[in-house]
């Protein structure tokens, strides 16, 4: 490690390690996943309301579909 480096983090407190840096990073990424979820659920939900035969038709005419049969 650099001398700059390893006096700063010598002289960081870990609190502020904690509170500062790793707290605000993993909430974010909490929320992150929440927000997703919630998404998905929505996604869902608009998918089941939606008639079946529906699906069958947009589902083969997508050129992803077309190309992954062959």
């Amino acid at each position: 490690m650099s001398p700059v480096l390893s006096e700063l983090l010598s002289e960081l407190p870990g609190w502020f390690l904690f509170s500062g840096i790793f707290l605000p990073v993993t909430l974010l990424l909490l929320l992150l996943i929440a927000y997703f979820r919630i998404k998905l659920m929505e996604v869902n939900e608009e998918l089941s309301q939606t008639p079946d035969h529906q699906h069958s038709l947009n589902a083969g005419s997508s050129p992803y579909q077309r190309k992954k049969r062959t």
